[in-house]
């Protein structure tokens, strides 16, 4: 396609998981958008100013490399030759596991693909991405009760349902977008019920609002299963055919009645009732949830229970699905492409020999590493103990949005070789050393997965600046340097055709078909409308019970920091920071804290004060909010991260909306 000819060219949103596209004029660069699937001529106001950052004057164009405390301009020949001598160097001395990798959600699928073939073909598993950080808790859940960690329907189905329970996620706010399928299912009948730590702008459209305590969600989650066994409300029908496990529940929820949970929750036995009953007479319904749920040491249990109260009343394919919503907008594609430490692509386990045997047969080798590779999340310490030596980073900027983020600046000091490639000199990238220039989402072609696993083709809308290169020709000339095989690509199709013949959804559609598109939805938009993926075809009941955060408030730290989002604000900022349009809107960083608690410490509305927690400090304006008494609340895009917990749950994702805090006026 030739770029100097005026014409609107389809791009896949660069920001959250809903996976909007934009229209964008290759010559104006101005965007609108597309009017087909799955955004249906909406965009919020990130998506309306997607370019911007684009053009910013602190774009990298050139390949960077440290000299002492500062960067020089080095050729790309150079740099990857220095990078790859570097990487076989650390190899030869302490073997494949000394090395790491970080994927992006932010890059493509032909990207990510590529990043994790050459870390197995290095000899390593420790190839891992943000979705550690997000919804790893989901995906372990799902796939043990229900065979597999994905989302089970398309948007489209929310409209059709009877009630949707929205819960630790804010929609209005992180995927604005979404809020048109919610607010078609209120006209069509839709009971919404909203439950959250503070009162949300997406509560403003609920019918139910239900103000919980942190941390207490599955005692919540126990006590609406109670009540609707207590009544008989359950799917008799479904439970018996097509599950094992309910007497399991049923005796495990026995001790959670609405007096009970009212006492831990703090939400009224009256309205967990009136939830219950609302939620399992509508006859069909879903669960949405985000980080509210899942970035906890009990994520994984938390969302065992949403999952149950769904198994309990049958809520599966046409009569209802599960929604773990998606924060970055290739944060599905990531993973489905196997840039987990424990998945191939697809979600296969590294334990499956002949998935296994596949991938490397399709690479030209006898076979690929079998043993689990590090968590994302463990990284750091594995840097501080000395085990890991390199670390290459596409596209993710943990010394930001990771958790205790002092610690992970120190681990990132203390490396062999720090490679970034990105497309700004983010604050990882000031640790690294080397720095490649990396083209944006616009400046080349790719596929894209959203969060209901449709897999979108994004065009190339405008040229790479400087000497700024698509990543996946990056990592070609990387794979190339290290003298790996199966690394020819000359155009990136090849790619994707190479992806395609490891799904079998896929093996026989071509990449014109994904192209001319709404793109190709795997494995089937709607799942479980027959079985499950369990080997018995049958969904497992897990019985949890309610786990206690990690560290609890006291004398010394007596309120609890969760973080949160804005609409105008994404991640870490650094492409909301650098959008002029955007920037005006997001304003100063700021901490929420409730009217008798700002009253306690003698705060006022703009004060600035110091937030505290047991891992560091920051200096914030102080915002008078109707959020709970003994909650205080920042947005994660302002270097919360400074304070936040780096306790791990059992899918290796840190307590992120769960701090002992302490705050002080500045005087």
């Amino acid at each position: 396609m030739s770029i100097g000819v005026r014409m609107s060219v389809k791009v896949v949103c660069p920001y959250c998981g809903f996976g909007c596209n934009l229209l964008v004029d290759t010559i104006t660069k101005k965007v609108r958008p597309y009017r087909g699937e799955p955004n249906r001529g909406k965009l919020c106001p990130k998506g309306l100013f997607a370019l911007e950052h684009v053009y910013s004057k602190d774009r990298l164009r050139y390949p960077l490399k440290r000299e002492g405390s500062d960067f020089k301009r080095i050729s790309w020949e150079r740099a990857i030759s220095e990078i790859a001598e570097k990487i076989r160097e650390i190899i030869e001395n302490y073997g494949p596991s000394s090395i790491a990798f970080i994927a992006s959600s932010k890059i493509t699928n032909e990207e990510n693909y590529l990043l994790q073939k050459i870390a197995r073909l290095l000899g390593t598993n420790n190839i891992d991405n943000c979705a550690r950080l997000c919804h790893e808790s989901s995906v372990h859940a799902l796939k043990l009760t229900l065979g597999a960690g994905i989302q089970t329907n398309p948007y489209s189905d929310l409209e059709k349902f009877k009630a949707l329970m929205i819960w630790g996620y804010n929609p209005a706010e992180t995927h604005p977008v979404v809020m048109q399928y919610i607010m078609n299912a209120k006209k069509n009948g839709a009971k919404i019920i909203v439950v959250d730590v503070r009162e949300t702008t997406t509560m403003k459209f609920g019918d139910y609002k239900v103000i919980i305590r942190p941390g207490t969600d599955i005692t919540l989650a126990n006590a609406i299963m109670n009540v609707i066994i207590e009544n008989r409300w359950y799917n008799k029908d479904f439970i018996e055919k097509r599950t094992v496990g309910f007497s399991e529940i049923r005796m495990g929820v026995k001790k959670y009645t609405p007096e009970y949970a009212e006492k831990i929750t703090g939400v009224p036995a009256r309205l967990i009732k009136e939830i219950a009953e609302a939620f399992a007479k509508a006859g069909s319904g879903a669960i949405l949830w985000g980080m509210g749920v899942t970035q906890q040491i009990a994520g994984v249990e938390n969302v065992l229970a949403l999952i149950n109260i769904a198994l309990l009343l049958g809520y599966f394919g046409e009569k209802g699905g599960l929604y773990p919503m998606r924060g970055q907008n290739n944060v599905q594609g990531a993973a489905y492409m196997g840039t987990l430490s424990e998945f191939l692509p697809g979600y296969v386990p590294l334990s499956d020999s002949e998935f296994r045997k596949k991938v490397a047969k399709l690479w030209g080798v006898e076979d690929l590493p079998t043993e689990r590779g590090l968590y994302l999340t463990e990284y750091w310490d594995a840097i501080l103990n000395g085990d890991l030596k390199v670390l290459y980073i596409v596209g993710e900027n943990p010394a930001i949005s990771d958790a205790n983020v002092l610690k992970v600046r120190k681990a990132l000091t203390k490396l062999e070789l720090l490679v970034v490639q990105d497309i700004f000199l983010t604050r990882t990238a000031r640790y690294a050393h080397y720095v490649l220039p990396a083209a944006a989402f616009c400046e080349k072609e790719g596929s894209y997965m959203n969060s209901e696993r449709r897999i979108q083709w994004s065009h190339k809308a405008c040229e790479p600046l400087g000497e700024s290169k698509p990543d996946w020709e990056i990592l070609t000339m990387l794979a190339n340097a290290l003298g790996l095989r199966g690394f020819n690509y000359k155009r990136v199709e090849e790619i994707t055709e190479e992806y395609f013949k490891l799904f079998p959804e896929l093996e026989n559609r071509s990449v014109e078909e994904l192209k001319n598109s709404e793109g190709i939805v795997i494995p089937s938009p709607r799942l479980y409308t027959d079985r499950f993926l369990t080997p018995g075809g049958r969904a497992r009941f897990i019985s949890v019970e309610q786990i206690m955060p990690w560290e609890e408030p006291n004398g010394e730290y007596p309120l609890i920091l969760t973080t949160v989002r804005l609409i105008t604000h994404y991640n870490t900022g650094e492409m909301t920071m650098r959008s002029p349009s955007l920037t005006k809107m997001i304003g100063e960083p700021f901490v929420l804290i409730s009217r008798e608690d700002a009253q306690e410490y003698g705060i006022k509305e703009g004060d600035y004060v110091v937030v505290e927690t047991r891992r560091g400090n920051l200096t914030l304006k102080a915002k008078i909010s109707n959020i709970q008494r003994g909650v205080i609340a920042i947005p994660f895009h302002f270097e919360a991260n400074v304070l936040t917990n780096d306790a791990l749950n059992k899918a290796g994702t840190p307590e992120l909306k769960f701090s002992a805090a302490r705050i002080r006026k500045v005087s």
